[in-house]
């Protein structure tokens, strides 16, 4: 049996999120059973997954000393080159303007050389971060940009700050988000997009259909250039790959989108530009309302330009 008492700073999170970090090579399906099965108590009573964590909490897992270190390996820190550039940074948050072509998270590819791992690398050499507090609260994005989408993105440096922008970016009612994307052909005025999504599972592929979740997306126009429209896009709901998905489905494609964009205008922007990515820039953050720990963000507004090469794309037409 291993008992731990809860820090500040491991507090604010569910049981299971916990056990789960701290059994760090423990299988999914092992946690799972580690609850069903009444191995887990905290304050000497038996909880469920999705019991909070407080400090001082007394948290303890039946498991033999033997299966304790077969699970909790701890994961090496790899440094990492911090190459985004700073929007804004408090004691609870940090936005960042993210380059194209940097993922978030990590995947199957890609263990290091992420945003994620920037931003820890980061922290850790301010000191405000060490990855030997293998238990407590991770720096985390608090919401989603595809790989080639570059842009504002915020990560919280505490469970709370997390929580609360979580929960912003979920209801977006005192929160929206702004993106720069230009398109193919010229749109004279703005609109609403209106058309529900699924995602493909086993292609990675976002479709319009009946079946799938709410999503809408605002457009107003920036500029129209030669063939070409810079659209101010604002999200009302955050679908996965919805402005893409939208925009392509009303014939005006992001220039750029190798999933579903113009293949042949992408071509001759690779040729002409050596430009190989989707041109598609989330440039602002607009806070209305906000309480709690974060209302120091009420009405505070936050925006970040386009790439050099991308203004010179638009100033050449």
């Amino acid at each position: 049996m291993k008992e731990i008492t809860i820090t500040e700073l491991e507090a604010r999170q569910t049981a299971f999120k916990y056990v789960k970090k701290y059994l760090s090579d423990a299988p999914l399906g092992f946690i799972e059973k580690l609850f069903r099965k009444k191995d887990v108590k905290v304050n000497g009573h038996w909880v469920d997954k999705s019991f909070i964590l407080n400090t001082n909490d007394v948290l303890r897992i039946y498991l033999k000393d033997e299966q304790l270190e077969d699970f909790k390996k701890h994961k090496a820190y790899v440094p990492t080159n911090f190459t985004a550039s700073i929007i804004y940074e408090d004691d609870n948050l940090l936005i960042l303007n993210k380059e194209k072509g940097i993922l978030v998270h990590e995947d199957k590819n890609e263990k290091v050389r992420t945003l994620s791992n920037q931003v820890i690398s980061y922290l850790t050499n301010k000191g405000e971060y060490s990855s030997l507090n293998v238990n407590g609260f991770t720096p985390a994005p608090c919401h989603r940009l595809d790989r080639n989408t570059s842009g504002l993105i915020v990560f919280a440096k505490n469970m709370e700050s997390l929580q609360i922008m979580e929960e912003l970016f979920k209801e977006k009612n005192e929160l929206d988000k702004y993106y720069l994307a230009l398109v193919v052909g010229e749109i004279k005025k703005g609109g609403t997009i209106n058309a529900p999504l699924k995602k493909d599972a086993s292609t990675g592929r976002v479709k319009i259909d009946s079946t799938g979740k709410t999503a809408i997306t605002e457009y107003s126009v920036k500029k129209n250039y030669n063939g070409y429209t810079l659209l101010d896009v604002h999200l009302i709901t955050g679908r996965t790959h919805q402005i893409r998905v939208h925009l392509a489905s009303i014939d005006h494609p992001v220039i750029g989108d190798a999933k579903y964009g113009n293949f042949k205008l992408n071509h001759e922007f690779k040729n002409k530009y050596k430009y190989e990515t989707q041109f598609l820039h989330a440039y602002k953050l607009v806070f209305y309302t906000i309480s709690g720990k974060l209302s120091y963000l009420s009405n505070k507004i936050f925006t970040s330009e386009l790439n050099d090469k991308e203004k010179t794309i638009l100033a050449s037409f």
